[in-house]
């Protein structure tokens, strides 16, 4: 048993370093006489950047190259490309993103304005333009890979179903998450509000550590506020996480027309993999039922004490990326 925790707490601390819950961007703008602008964004939060790059397809070449904007929690590249007979036809693909859980947002804007865009997965690297590219659906596809690669948010969203009890509690607190993180999402991705992504992240880390102390205390005989008022809680970190899912659409760089369909289908995504998440447990758990297991005390403190010492590993990670 002691094993697998610590197994777990491996896992899931490696995968914090990885960014797999963050898209990245690539934007092709076309220019005069078969010049294109290129804009390539990744996610850098903290730890190594993801081993991924963006390469000339077929036929084009790199003119110039140098660094892009300064965005906060992105590495940004800018490139002048050169296609003879324009990018039509031809094949854009991300070299390294089969080997990752990554997903990059493709848009290609014409010289006359028009625009399509393309989200890319590891199962589906690459596309060729002029193909249908427009989905409106890629949005929830990518709330729902946010969501259910963010490890940070399900620990949180698992922390509040085993502290939870009944029906009617478990609903009433999980509206209030989403309530909460629906709002700030809306408020930071419309620019109405902004805060810096890093102390964010390190925040939604100790929102972790937070609940991991519930656990622990009330495996002590002490009641803490979680256990007391539930929705309360939940409805006042999901405000902090609601900033956290907001940084994947504000790292992407969507035009300013696009944000309302992109806000919402985003958050759509979001609520179908929070909801799928809390099915599949609630789904586990009832078919334990059954087998009346009888789990050692250790074993039950072992729960509050994994999700402690992991969520704190990644606040200290984080605060350190800060410096």
């Amino acid at each position: 048993m002691f094993r697998g925790i610590a197994a777990w707490l491996l896992l899931i601390s490696a995968s914090a370093w990885a960014h797999e819950s963050l898209p990245a961007y690539l934007e092709i703008a076309e220019q005069p006489n078969h010049l294109y602008r290129v804009l390539w964004k990744t996610p850098a939060v903290e730890g190594a950047p993801p081993a991924i790059a963006f390469t000339a397809p077929a036929g084009c070449r790199m003119v110039s190259e140098g660094e892009g904007p300064a965005l906060p929690g992105s590495l940004t590249r800018a490139f002048t490309m050169e296609c003879a007979g324009g990018i039509a036809g031809r094949r854009i693909e991300i070299a390294g993103l089969p080997l990752t859980l990554l997903d990059v947002l493709v848009r290609i804007r014409r010289a006359d304005g028009a625009a399509v865009s393309r989200i890319l997965r590891p199962a589906e690297p690459g596309f060729i333009v002029g193909e249908a590219t427009e989905s409106p659906l890629q949005y929830v596809r990518l709330g729902i890979a946010h969501i259910l690669y963010g490890i940070d948010h399900l620990l949180f969203v698992l922390g509040l179903l085993l502290i939870v009890r009944g029906a009617r509690p478990l609903l009433k607190t999980v509206s209030a998450f989403t309530m909460a993180h629906t709002l700030t999402l809306g408020l930071a991705t419309l620019g109405v509000v902004h805060v810096a992504p890093a102390p964010v992240e390190a925040a939604i880390a100790l929102s972790i550590v937070f609940l991991a102390s519930e656990l622990a205390l009330y495996r002590r005989g002490t009641v803490g506020l979680t256990y007391r008022h539930p929705w309360v809680v939940a409805f006042a970190f999901g405000l902090l996480h609601g900033f956290g899912f907001a940084g994947t659409l504000s790292r992407l760089g969507i035009p300013r027309a696009e944000i309302p369909k992109a806000l919402l289908l985003f958050n759509c995504g979001v609520e179908l993999g929070q909801v799928a998440f809390v099915l599949a447990f609630l789904a586990f758990v009832h078919s334990l039922r059954d087998l009346e297991l009888r789990w050692p005390n250790w074993a039950q403190h072992g729960v509050s004490y994994a999700f402690g010492a992991t969520s704190a590993y990644w606040f200290i990670q984080r605060c350190v990326s800060l410096i």
